[in-house]
């Protein structure tokens, strides 16, 4: 049998772009899903803000 994959690739996407109504960035990364179950927020920067934001996992 094949053992469940730890690590999992997951896309964080702006939320003060969407507040406002602007085009959201979108990161990719990968997390661990045993250590972080909940959703990852991380602040990144966004290139069409100009500025670091929160993102969150969508996916």
């Amino acid at each position: 049998m094949a053992k469940k994959e730890q690590r999992i690739n997951i896309t964080v996407e702006c939320t003060e772009a969407r507040a406002e109504g602007k085009t959201p960035s979108r990161y990719t990364t990968t997390k661990n899903r045993q250590n972080t179950p909940s959703r990852l927020e991380l602040r990144k920067y966004n290139p069409f803000l100009r500025r670091v934001t929160l993102h969150k996992e969508i996916k």
